[in-house]
């Protein structure tokens, strides 16, 4: 068995642990799993940097020879972001210990409300649909008028409408005999 195989089967291990423990409800078993999962993640990187080579400086060598650098920053990104939320969900957890003496999350009143809401907003909704099969129109908001496609206006199809916003096309400029006067940019006497 070579070197990848044995990783990517560690790299599945941990990503299944780390998935199975953050499905808990202790918030210390959901840190666990996260950097768990963070580890399978830097394990997925280094798999995909392929073999090691040497340092990717210009001028050290044949550009065949040296490693990938973007999984090496990639994986240095990863264990930043896994230290900051690990930071985050201890803070998280100290919290919840100091207040209630457990880092257990539970249901409050306001779940079990929504739950229980839910069976009766299923039935209102089945109650729509039968309205909706009955007749089609009757659940739009646009009884009675005709739909059509967006028009787009432009300056020219309204006086109050002024259209001066800068455009990347050059500006051209008006050549004409000195008694005919100055020209200002849209082409009009001033």
């Amino acid at each position: 068995m070579s070197v990848s195989v044995v990783l990517i089967i560690i790299m599945g291990a941990l990503f299944a642990a780390g998935v199975y423990a953050m499905l808990e409800r202790s918030l210390t078993r959901v840190l666990i799993g996260f950097l768990l999962l963070g580890n399978a993640a830097n394990l997925f990187l280094l798999v995909v940097m392929g073999q090691p080579g040497i340092a990717a400086f210009y001028g050290d060598g044949d550009p065949s020879e040296m490693s990938d650098p973007l999984p090496q920053a990639l994986t240095l990104t990863a264990i930043v972001i896994t230290f900051a939320v690990s930071a985050f969900l201890l803070a998280l957890i100290y919290r919840s210990w100091q207040l209630g003496q457990a880092d257990t999350v539970t249901d409050d009143e306001a779940d079990i409300a929504v739950r229980d809401r839910a069976i009766a907003d299923e039935e209102a909704i089945d109650d729509e649909t039968a309205i909706e099969d009955e007749d089609d129109d009757a659940t739009t908001d646009f009884l009675g008028t005709d739909t059509a496609p967006i028009t787009v206006l432009h300056h020219r199809d309204f006086d109050g409408i002024r259209d001066d916003a800068p455009t990347d096309r050059p500006r051209t400029r008006h050549t004409g005999d000195s008694d005919s006067g100055s020209h200002d940019e849209r082409g009009g006497e001033s």
